[in-house]
């Protein structure tokens, strides 16, 4: 063998060839091996994604189960969806890459617009821009070394949720090491519950509502709104003739004079921690309801379970949780406490009407002039539920053809508040005209204008017809502009934007209502359940009470008043919060500015003292610093500004204002011009 050096530098190149080979063949290998270690986005629980319509996305299939196709291509991986959807993936060892192709899916034929935004460890990693239906998806390719958790975010626009299909084609992960698991859909994060209002003083403080309208000779009832140590010693000055305020603080009587007049009452309150004093004006005219009504609705909690009983405790927990000293008035009795032709409970089944015509209540329902009379010895006011169709929502008697009769029954019993439920009406006129939409509301509202006394008409008809437009000429306090919340409590936020449109048509007396308050505990609408806790987070739940106030919504919580826990009432009970949902002014707070690009939203609402209330909205899976720019919102420089929800002072602001806000949290806060 000839091993001269020239010789082996003649041998290198004739094995090069078998090296490079080798080599390739290592490197394919390689290659490979990273293959196997894609994991599919559509291999994953999809159940315990979340989406703004529909149960939850699909594999492989767009939102409603058609092949995912994007400009004429189709895909066939990937996960259908609907905006606005949450994916939280927990990624359990060394995922290296995210990729995945986002766009509308081609079935909403143009329509829709989204924008993706994908989070690594609560830092932002990627937004998409907004993409609308027939544009061009994205193509997505994101770093993931290091990151331990991973969010996907596909929102509306901030426009709505309509033909938001989101695509999520070929998405998939690339890991390096698999041996710790691999990337798995877990639950929404869980978020500890914490409070922001500070314990109610000793020392007394009235609170709103601070105005309140009657019809010349009707029954007058008012609790003050006063929350300290009881007792609490009452004096008014101003009282009209006829009127007397019980060592309770409870106003009642009929006002001697007819005539169309407001009298300005000045209320001091004293326990043996100080004295405060503040002003109730009572307005005699046509208008009901100055402020937005506010007070408790059995429907989510009780369903077709409903007992005189268990409304007759809920007046008694109104008192003495503490509800009534912030403003809460009403107790609203909702569907079946009348017969029903058919129903699983026997009990509830009966004949509609006596001999004489008068509507029948059920056996658990023996005396409802026992049960308002209760109601009002405790300062608070009564509500009852009945249909323009000769059967409610859920096939219990209905008004229809009995109305005048049914008014009077109403006004006899002793109440004060009347839910008119569209429901079977449908039957009897088609709702496709404003003139059959308004039909049997115009009816009713005239009605209840001839009785001896006042009831606030709350129209539930779903904003059929655009209500907003025509509910206060019909004799309306109050209107529902949507569907039922219970359906699609999640979306609350989808719901108050599309209510808040509408602030030109609400004022005193008339009232955009988008639904009750489902806090605390309540029951599953779709299957009518028993209790069960609120699923939104403690943030979600701040924020859902704020835009309620904001929009000066009827205020009425339908939870379980047997389950109030501390952190419920902290919500519901904020006395600062609940005075700008009760400002005289009446104007409804609305969206003035939003940011795609991080997510957030700012509402403002006037008071009638020239303050302002601002509210800040955390969309976004992770907390953020907001910022308001005064002269952008259209304020002046050099704002004082109070943290309602905290009761605190901030101080002085000259130009802006900034404040960290957790996900899906607000920022509600009062200015004042320096």
């Amino acid at each position: 063998m000839d091993i001269s050096p020239n010789a082996t530098t003649k041998a290198i190149p004739s094995f090069f060839p078998l090296i490079f080979f080798l080599t390739l063949v290592f490197l394919s290998n390689f290659s490979v091996s990273a293959q196997e270690n894609k994991i599919y986005l559509d291999d994953l629980n999809l159940q315990l994604v979340k989406q703004g319509w529909g149960q939850c996305p699909k594999k492989n299939l767009s939102c409603v189960g058609n092949p995912i196709k994007m400009l004429d291509k189709v895909y066939n991986r990937g996960v259908g969806t609907h905006a606005n959807a949450s994916f939280y993936i927990k990624l359990n060892g060394s995922v290296s890459k995210f990729e995945s192709i986002v766009g509308i899916d081609d079935e909403t034929e143009g329509n829709g617009s989204i924008i993706v935004r994908f989070f690594g460890d609560n830092k932002l990693l990627y937004t998409t821009q907004t993409i609308k239906g027939r544009e061009k998806p994205e193509k997505i390719s994101l770093n993931l070394q290091g990151i331990s958790n991973f969010i996907i975010s596909a929102i509306d626009a901030h426009d709505d949720i309509n033909f938001d299909h989101v695509d999520l084609a070929e998405a998939y992960f690339i890991a390096s090491d698999t041996s710790q698991g691999t990337p798995e859909i877990v639950p929404r994060p869980e978020e500890s519950t914490y409070t922001l209002t500070p314990p109610v003083p000793s020392s007394p403080r009235i609170n709103s509502p601070r105005i309140t309208g009657v019809r010349p000779g009707s029954p007058f009832l008012f609790r003050i709104p006063c929350t300290g140590e009881r007792p609490i010693s009452f004096q008014i000055d101003g009282l009209p003739e006829g009127l007397n305020v019980s060592p309770e603080g409870i106003i009642s009587g009929t006002i001697k004079s007819h005539e169309a007049k407001t009298y300005s009452l000045l209320i001091k309150a004293t326990n043996k921690h100080g004295e405060n004093q503040n002003t109730l004006k009572i307005v005699v005219g046509d208008t009901l309801a100055l402020t937005p009504p506010m007070g408790w609705n059995h429907w989510y909690t009780y369903y077709d379970r409903i007992t005189a009983e268990i409304v007759q405790q809920a007046a008694d927990i109104m008192v003495s949780s503490g509800m009534a000293d912030v403003g809460y008035q009403y107790v609203n009795i909702d569907d079946c406490w009348a017969n029903a032709e058919e129903c699983s409970d026997p009990t509830r089944i009966g004949p509609a009407r006596g001999n004489n015509g008068n509507i029948l209540p059920n056996k658990h329902f023996p005396d409802m002039k026992a049960l308002t009379d209760y109601i009002h010895s405790r300062g608070l006011r009564a509500g009852i539920y009945s249909s323009p169709g000769p059967k409610t929502c859920a096939g219990f008697t209905g008004s229809y053809q009995y109305e005048e009769q049914d008014a009077r029954q109403f006004a006899e019993w002793g109440f004060d508040f009347l839910k008119y439920d569209w429901c079977s009406y449908s039957n009897i006129l088609p709702p496709d005209n404003i003139e059959n939409l308004t039909k049997p509301y115009k009816l009713m509202g005239s009605l209840l204008k001839t009785l001896n006394r006042d009831i606030v008409f709350n129209l539930c008809q779903y904003g059929m017809g655009e209500v907003w437009k025509w509910g206060k000429e019909v004799g309306g306090n109050s209107w529902r502009t949507a569907g039922d919340l219970g359906f699609e409590l999640l979306r609350y936020h989808e719901v108050a934007l599309r209510n808040a449109e509408l602030w030109k048509y609400a004022g005193p007396g008339a009232w955009n209502d988008p639904d009750y308050l489902l806090l605390g505990y309540s029951g599953e609408a779709n299957v009518m359940g028993k209790p069960r806790p609120c699923p939104l987070t403690p943030s979600e739940q701040y924020s859902y009470m704020s835009l309620w106030c904001l929009m000066a919504s009827p205020l009425f919580f339908s939870g379980d008043m047997t389950r109030l826990d501390e952190f419920t009432l902290n919500i519901l009970c904020n006395p600062e919060v609940i005075e700008i949902n009760q400002d005289p002014l009446g104007t409804q707070g609305h969206l003035i500015l939003s940011d795609k690009e991080k997510n957030t939203e700012i509402w403002l609402k006037p008071l009638q003292n020239g303050s302002f209330v601002i509210c800040l909205f955390n969309l976004e899976e992770i907390e953020q610093e907001l910022s308001v720019q005064w002269k952008e919102i259209g304020l002046r420089d050099n704002q004082n500004v109070r943290d309602l929800w905290r009761q605190k002072d901030l101080g002085s602001y000259p130009t802006n204002f900034t404040i960290a806000v957790p996900r899906h949290g607000a920022a509600l806060i009062k200015v004042t011009p320096l």
